[in-house]
């Protein structure tokens, strides 16, 4: 660490701008599987109820090893916990290129979604060590902007590879870039007091403003784990109307995910490479949605307005605004039907600051594990969506599953109205003599 300076070093940000490319990677390889489906699945003669399952398989495996992945976060640290789950989740997607039927696809997206679970405990981790209070809704905005960014600009990207390579060459692709992205992650990353490029004056800013830089740092307390942790995750009304609300807001992330564009191609009739572009648009408008919230929120609580309402607000807005997907069961034209689903994304882009709950909430000691948690409860999502809708759309009618996707939203917005209360951290007290926490 480099000696004191008045003005604060802004390394934090450069920090950011690395989790935001691990983001637009991760869910890169997550939903490069939706642009490969409508031709893997003619190659590999899957009926529908089997996509629906191969969609979900890797929700199956990511969200229970969340609750490790948080764990792993907390006790390891983000430079070797996220080199660790960016490799590995990479070989598996290049290996997708190589699967010759149902069980090994299964399979494998079984594996990525294994691998991929410590990604988001790590980046909540990440920005809660390097980001006070006061900017932390918007650095959480600004990495999750990625996963709509890249999608909205990667999308075409996607669509032409497998126009010129197939699918198959797809996968291999977007495998590659995340193991090399993984090796810089190694090279360049550290934790606040470890990064030779910050200042005194930027730890200070950070710590003063509720930056968990010693927290951070104290390898020992990383490393202890105490089965009361679990409980203690689980035992607060306030966490579990976020953990609801992100269930909620993932449920609409996954459609869009996986079902998103076989929808405007098999059930709109839409042509595969207009599809690819025509997909961009709602991904771009959840992109400005997120952004927005982000920045907004922050700016309200800068203004003195009550943390609760600063960021309660745009998630509640944006899952009502989520509904409207709805919309599109009502319209055959082609732009009606991408409006909605904008609309409905932009709403999804509102709502996903959700992860600065955790920052806010969680006891200091358990930032990981509760994330860990509230991404395990989230990612069951990933696991009910895309099956549900593989139901209910068998018969050749979608309009079920877009309601379905609708009174989730809805059912998440009155979680954070009704559950969430009071935005303050939990704060647990050992009681040495009865072994118990206190709260």
């Amino acid at each position: 660490m480099k000696g004191y300076s008045e003005k604060p070093t802004r390394v934090r940000f450069r920090v950011l701008a690395f989790i935001f490319v691990s983001v637009v990677i991760n869910y890169m390889d997550r939903s490069n599987i939706s642009v490969a489906a409508t031709a893997m699945s003619k190659d590999l003669k899957l009926s529908s109820v089997e996509l629906g399952l191969i969609f979900s398989a890797f929700g199956w495996a990511y969200a229970a090893l969340q609750i490790p992945g948080g764990v792993m976060a907390d006790r390891f640290g983000a430079r070797v916990t996220y080199t660790v789950s960016l490799i590995t989740w990479s070989i598996v997607t290049l290996l997708q290129g190589f699967t010759k039927g149902f069980v090994s696809l299964f399979g494998l997206r079984l594996a990525t979604g294994a691998f991929e679970a410590p990604a988001f405990p790590t980046n909540n981790k990440v920005v809660t060590s390097w980001f006070p209070n006061q900017e932390r809704a918007s650095a959480i905005a600004f990495y999750t902007s990625g996963q709509f960014a890249g999608l909205a600009f990667l999308t075409p990207t996607l669509v032409t590879i497998q126009h010129f390579l197939g699918w198959r060459g797809l996968f291999i692709t977007t495998g590659i870039i995340g193991i090399a992205w993984g090796i810089i992650w190694y090279i360049f990353y550290r934790d606040p007091s470890q990064h030779s490029k910050v200042n005194k004056a930027e730890l200070q800013h950070i710590e003063e403003g509720g930056g968990l830089v010693k927290s951070a740092d104290k390898k020992g307390e990383r490393a202890k784990f105490e089965w009361g942790n679990l409980k203690e995750a689980f035992s607060h009304r306030k966490l579990w109307g976020i953990y609801l609300g992100q269930f909620a807001v993932n449920s609409t992330l996954w459609f869009f995910l996986t079902w998103f564009p076989t929808y405007l191609v098999k059930y709109r009739g839409l042509d595969f490479l207009k599809s690819g572009f025509l997909a961009s648009a709602p991904f771009l408008a959840a992109f400005v949605g997120v952004l927005l919230s982000g920045f907004v929120s922050d700016a309200l609580v800068k203004k003195g307005v009550s943390l609760g309402i600063a960021r309660k607000t745009p998630i509640i807005v944006g899952l009502l605004l989520s509904t409207s997907i709805i919309g599109a069961n009502y319209v055959n034209s082609t732009s009606l039907i991408i409006m909605f689903m904008a609309i409905a994304f932009f709403g999804n882009g509102l709502a996903s600051i959700t992860w600065v709950f955790v920052s806010t909430l969680a006891p200091k000691h358990l930032v990981g594990l509760t994330g860990g948690v509230f991404n395990f409860i989230g990612g069951l999502a990933s696991i009910i969506v895309p099956i549900v809708i593989g139901f209910l759309a068998k018969g050749g009618n979608f309009a079920p599953a877009l309601v379905f996707i609708a009174a989730l939203a809805l059912l998440g917005a009155l979680s954070y109205i009704f559950l969430v209360g009071k935005v303050e951290r939990i704060k647990v007290v050992k009681d040495e003599k009865l072994n118990r926490d206190i709260v």
